[in-house]
């Protein structure tokens, strides 16, 4: 999508609108990002999961199944933050968004330290509440070139 190209415009209020993007399908894929070694050893000084698979490259490469060190799936979650997904709509008219958490949250395949990743989107959910509108997305990140995510989360947003 060129950035000339307007996004469609859909009220958060808008419950047909929205519920019109549930679909099987997802978005293109979003910018890439490099995981490495020093993005996983910074997030397991914030987080205090040091674990030798994650902070110990020699030990890993020699006991790991996977034979180097690999990210925390933690760490890959909250790197969605990062991506920008190329949707051709965007919700609005809301005064407020919040996260409100993940209906389901799963690690189906590692990240090797020194992979580039990248995700996509599609809306799973949308439904009226009594705080405003939730919308589920279903957001998949993966190593560049595999076939099998690394993190699947369904995550709930509710606009206000």
């Amino acid at each position: 999508m060129s950035r000339t190209t307007p996004r469609r415009q859909i009220d958060f209020r808008d419950l047909a609108g929205l519920q019109a993007l549930i679909s099987g399908e997802y978005s293109p894929w979003s910018n890439e990002l490099v995981v490495t070694q020093q993005l996983i050893n910074d997030f397991a000084a914030l987080s205090g999961d040091d674990y030798w698979i994650h902070t110990d490259p020699e030990r890993a490469k020699a006991q790991s199944p996977f034979g180097t060190t690999i990210a925390h799936g933690a760490l890959v979650q909250v790197l969605a933050s990062r991506f920008q997904i190329p949707l051709d709509w965007e919700i609005v008219g809301f005064n407020n968004m919040v996260n409100y958490g993940s209906d389901k949250l799963r690690f189906p395949s590692p990240v090797p330290a020194g992979s580039p990743i990248h995700a996509r989107c599609r809306v799973k959910a949308v439904q009226a509440v009594k705080a405003g509108t939730q919308v589920t997305l279903e957001i998949a990140i993966h190593v560049v070139g595999q076939e099998r995510p690394s993190v699947l989360n369904e995550q709930v947003i509710l606009y206000m």
